[in-house]
């Protein structure tokens, strides 16, 4: 599969999600980005729990931090969150949710 470009251009969501899926091939990056997804849904229900909203900045940095490690310790590329913000979180979401009901392996 050819990798788009930086000045590719998506229509809408279900045309990046595939390239979405093409820069998250190795299995260690997938990994990482579901444990960084955990830590935000921990980090997020910690703040509501305990009404320490400090939890939240946390949650940003848990997310990214393990999905960044995986982009640049094993898929050797650069997170499309640089490039396509609101896309790539989406894909961050819908990719957990594909992995929680099967249709991607860890």
């Amino acid at each position: 599969m050819q990798h788009a470009t930086h000045t590719e251009h998506f229509a809408n969501f279900a045309e990046f999600y595939p390239y979405y899926l093409s820069e998250h091939q190795h299995i260690m990056s997938l990994r990482l980005h579901f444990i960084g997804s955990l830590g935000v849904i921990g980090c997020v229900a910690m703040a509501i729990a305990t009404g320490n909203w400090l939890w939240l900045p946390l949650a940003v940095v848990c997310g990214y931090g393990f999905a960044w490690v995986g982009h640049y310790a094993f898929e050797k590329n650069h997170p499309a969150t640089f490039r396509h913000p609101i896309y790539s979180l989406m894909g961050d979401w819908v990719m957990f949710s594909d992995i929680c009901r099967g249709k991607i392996s860890l």
